[in-house]
C-alpha cells in the first residue's frame, strides 16, 4: 500500500490529466452552487419544495452540468491529456488555465444572470436569447442597470468566479515523467482513452447503447411541477443543446392532418348574417400587466384589503367585458404578439424566433386590411426592437410607428422606449389623424425593468412591495390620460378597445406564483357605451381568443385562421386554454387542468378550487385525462404540421 501511495504522489498527483480532475470537479461544485443560488433567489416560484425533493434535482441536475462543462472544457481537456511531454511547460500550463478560467467564468455568468432573468421568463434561457436581442442597442446599458439592481446577484457571480481561479489546480510537475517513455506514452494513451471515453458517456447523458442524448425535456423526470425543471437545468446546456436544432418535429399523434383537425381546427368561420360592423379596433398590449396588479380582480386578497395598482383600469373593468380566468399563451414579450395579434401560441420556442417565422401569416390586420381598414402598429422603442417591426410588417400592418416617428429623444426613459404618458398621446393624436375605420395596436414599455418612472412622478404612486408596483400604478396613469384625451374625438364610441398584457412579472402573492397563475394576465373587451359589460366566470379565455373575438364582434363572417375562438359571444363549456413553458404542455378546460410533457402526462389537478396546484388527480381520473391528452395532442400536431408545411394561414 505504501509503495503505491507512494506511486500515487510521485507519478499521478502532480500530473496534467489529474489537475483537470480536479478543476473539473470544481466546476461541478460551482454548478451546483449556482443552482441552490437560483433555487434561493426564485423560491417564490416554487412553492411546496421540500427538501428531499430539492436534493432529488440537485442530483438530477448533475447530469446536465457534466454535459455542459465538457463542451465547455473541451479544449482544456485536450490540452492536459494529450500524451505529450510538452504539456509540462510553464507558458504552456498558464495558457490552459486561462482556457479553463475564462470560458468556466462565462458559464457561471450565463446561470447568475438567469437567476434574475427567470422572474421575467420562468424558463432558462435557449440560443434564442441571441435572435431575441439582436436588434437592440441599449444592451450595454440594459446588462448595466442588471448587474446594479441585482448587486447580490452580481456578487455571487464574483465570488464563484474568484473561487474557480483561486482553487485552480495547476500540475506540480514541470519535468515530465520518471517513467521510461514506453510506459509513459502506453500509461497516458489509456488516460487519454478513458477520457476519450468518460466524454461521450457524458455529452450523451448515461450509458447504454440506447442511451439518447439528453436534452432539456429529461429535466422533467427529476421535478413535480412544470417549472421546476429550470432548477434541474443549467443555461449554458439549454444554449449548447439549442444551437442549430431544428425547432419543431412533427409527432404523428394522429395518422393524418384531417384526423388532428376533427378533434381540434385552427380554421374558423361564424356563421353571420347582415352587414359587417366597420368600428375601429384598438388592441393594447401592456408590458408586465399580470392579473396581481389588478384589484378589480384580487378583492380577497390581504384579508380583503387589497386594493392593487390601477384604479382606472379598474373602473374600465367595471364598464366592458372581462373573465375571471384569463391567460397569457407565453412568458415573453415576443410571444405576446403572435398570440394576441395573430392567434398564434408560443409552443417550444416563440415563433418570432424560429426559421419558420417567415411562413405566411394572418392577424387582425391583415384581414381588416382586406376590408379596407388602415392599419398601423406602433410600439415606443427604438425601431427593429425585439423584432416588433419585422413582425408587424408581416402580420400585415400597413405602417410602423416607433422612436423614429415619435421624433422626441428627449422622453426617452434612457433603457427600452418613449415614456408611456408621452407615447400614449402621441398613439391617440396619430389616430384622429387616420381614415376611418382603422385598426390599431400599441405594445407600452414603461412598466418593465429597470422599473423607473418620470421624476416628476417620483414618490406619486404606491410603491408596494416589488419595483414593478409604482411603474404600474404611472403606465395606468397614463392610460386614464390617454383615454381622456380621446374620449374627444368623435371616433371614440365607435371603437372596440381591447386591452391585455404580454406577461406577467414581478409577482408577490403566493397564489400567482403557482404553474397555473404565472399567465394570468386580463382581456379586456370594452365598446364606450355599449352593452358589451360583464365579468364571465365560467369562460376561459386568452390572448389568442382575442383575434376571434374581436373579428366575431365586427360580424366578420369570412373563414380565417386562428388556434384561439370567440369568448364574446362564445359559451361553449369545452373552450379551452393552452400554453407552454418548460417543456411542459398545459391545457385548462372546465375546472381541470392538465400538464403534459409531449409524451405522457405529468399531472392532472383542478385549478379553481385547487388553487396552489397541490393535489395531483391523474391516476384517479384517467377519462379526464384521456379526453384531454386528446385535445393537446391535437393541437400540437395542428401546430408544428402547418408551421412545418407554411400552412398558417386560409389557402384560396
Amino acid at each position: 500500500m505504501g509503495k503505491i501511495i507512494d506511486f500515487f504522489k510521485r507519478e499521478i498527483k502532480g500530473q496534467p490529466a489529474f489537475a483537470f480532475a480536479c478543476n473539473f470537479l470544481l466546476a461541478m461544485a460551482a454548478f451546483s452552487l449556482c443552482r441552490l443560488f437560483f433555487f434561493f433567489v426564485n423560491s417564490d416560484y416554487f412553492t411546496d419544495v421540500t427538501f428531499a425533493h430539492l436534493m432529488n434535482m440537485m442530483a438530477g441536475g448533475l447530469r446536465f452540468d457534466l454535459t455542459a462543462l465538457l463542451y465547455t472544457n473541451s479544449l482544456y481537456m485536450v490540452m492536459q491529456i494529450l500524451p505529450f511531454r510538452f504539456r509540462f511547460g510553464e507558458v504552456y500550463q498558464k495558457v490552459a488555465k486561462w482556457l479553463y478560467v475564462i470560458p468556466n467564468a462565462l458559464c457561471i455568468v450565463m446561470n447568475c444572470g438567469d437567476t434574475a432573468f427567470f422572474s421575467f421568463t420562468n424558463r432558462r434561457t435557449t440560443c434564442t436569447i441571441f435572435s431575441e436581442f439582436k436588434n437592440e442597442d441599449n444592451l450595454l446599458g440594459v446588462f448595466a442597470n442588471g448587474v446594479v439592481d441585482y448587486w447580490y446577484i452580481t456578487i455571487f457571480a464574483v465570488a464563484v468566479i474568484y473561487l474557480l481561479y483561486r482553487f485552480y489546480q495547476s500540475p506540480s510537475k514541470t519535468d515530465g515523467c520518471s517513467l521510461k517513455s514506453w510506459r509513459y506514452y502506453a500509461g497516458h494513451a489509456l488516460v487519454l482513452a478513458f477520457f476519450v471515453y468518460f466524454t461521450i458517456i457524458g455529452i450523451r447523458g448515461g450509458f447504454g447503447a440506447y442511451t439518447r442524448p439528453i436534452t432539456l425535456s429529461n429535466a422533467n423526470e427529476y421535478v413535480n411541477k412544470g417549472n421546476e425543471a429550470a432548477i434541474v437545468l443549467n443555461t449554458p446546456f439549454c444554449i449548447y443543446r439549442t444551437i442549430g436544432k431544428k425547432v419543431y418535429k412533427d409527432p404523428k399523434y394522429f395518422k393524418s392532418i384531417e384526423e388532428a383537425a376533427a378533434v381540434s381546427s385552427p380554421i374558423r368561420q361564424f356563421q353571420k348574417s347582415g352587414e359587417m360592423n366597420r368600428m375601429n379596433v384598438v388592441v393594447m398590449i401592456l408590458e408586465s400587466f399580470g392579473k396581481e396588479n389588478f384589484g378589480f380582480f384580487n378583492k380577497h386578497l390581504d384579508g380583503g384589503t387589497y386594493k392593487g395598482y390601477t384604479p382606472f383600469l379598474d373602473s374600465l373593468m367595471g364598464e366592458g367585458l372581462t373573465f375571471k380566468y384569463s391567460y397569457s399563451n407565453g412568458r415573453k414579450s415576443i410571444d405576446g404578439m403572435p398570440s394576441v395579434l395573430s392567434s398564434i401560441p408560443m409552443f417550444i420556442e416563440p415563433f418570432i424566433l424560429t426559421p419558420y417565422s417567415t411562413n405566411s401569416i394572418s392577424s387582425i390586420a391583415d384581414v381588416l386590411r382586406e376590408e379596407g381598414y388602415y392599419t398601423a402598429f406602433f410600439h415606443s422603442a427604438p425601431n427593429g426592437s425585439m423584432g416588433f417591426q419585422a413582425y408587424a410588417k408581416a402580420a400585415g400592418f400597413q405602417d410602423y410607428f416607433g422612436m423614429t416617428e415619435y421624433g422626441n429623444d428627449k422622453d426617452f426613459d434612457g433603457t427600452w422606449g418613449i415614456w408611456d404618458e408621452e407615447f400614449l398621446q402621441f398613439y391617440a393624436k396619430k389616430m384622429n389623424e387616420f381614415s376611418k375605420p382603422f385598426a390599431t395596436s400599441i405594445f407600452t414599455v414603461s412598466s418593465h425593468h429597470p422599473f423607473n418612472v418620470p421624476e416628476r412622478y417620483k414618490d406619486k404612486f404606491p410603491k408596494g412591495d416589488r419595483p414593478i408596483h409604482q411603474c404600474i400604478g404611472y403606465s395606468d396613469n397614463a392610460l386614464r390620460l390617454f383615454f381622456k384625451t380621446m374620449s374627444q374625438y368623435d371616433w371614440f364610441e365607435n371603437t372596440l378597445f381591447v386591452i391585455t398584457a404580454d406577461h406577467t412579472n414581478q409577482i408577490s402573492h403566493e397564489e400567482y406564483h403557482t404553474d397555473a397563475n404565472i399567465y394570468a394576465v386580463p382581456v379586456l373587451f370594452y365598446h364606450p357605451g355599449s352593452n358589451l359589460k360583464g365579468f364571465k366566470e365560467d369562460v376561459l379565455a386568452q390572448q389568442i381568443d382575442i383575434m376571434p373575438s374581436v373579428l366575431s364582434y365586427l360580424n366578420y363572417g369570412k373563414p380565417f385562421f386562428s388556434f384561439g375562438d370567440d369568448v364574446i359571444y362564445g359559451t361553449d363549456k369545452e373552450k379551452y386554454v393552452i400554453n407552454y413553458s418548460n417543456q411542459i404542455y398545459q391545457l385548462y378546460q372546465g375546472d381541470w387542468l392538465l400538464q403534459f410533457d409531449g409524451v405522457k402526462t405529468k399531472a392532472l389537478y383542478r385549478f379553481k378550487e385547487d388553487v396552489m396546484l397541490r393535489n395531483n388527480l391523474k391516476d384517479s381520473n384517467p377519462d379526464v385525462v384521456k379526453k384531454m391528452e386528446t385535445i393537446v395532442k391535437a393541437n400540437i400536431q395542428q401546430y408544428i404540421h402547418r408551421m412545418l408545411n407554411d400552412e398558417l394561414t386560409v389557402k384560396p
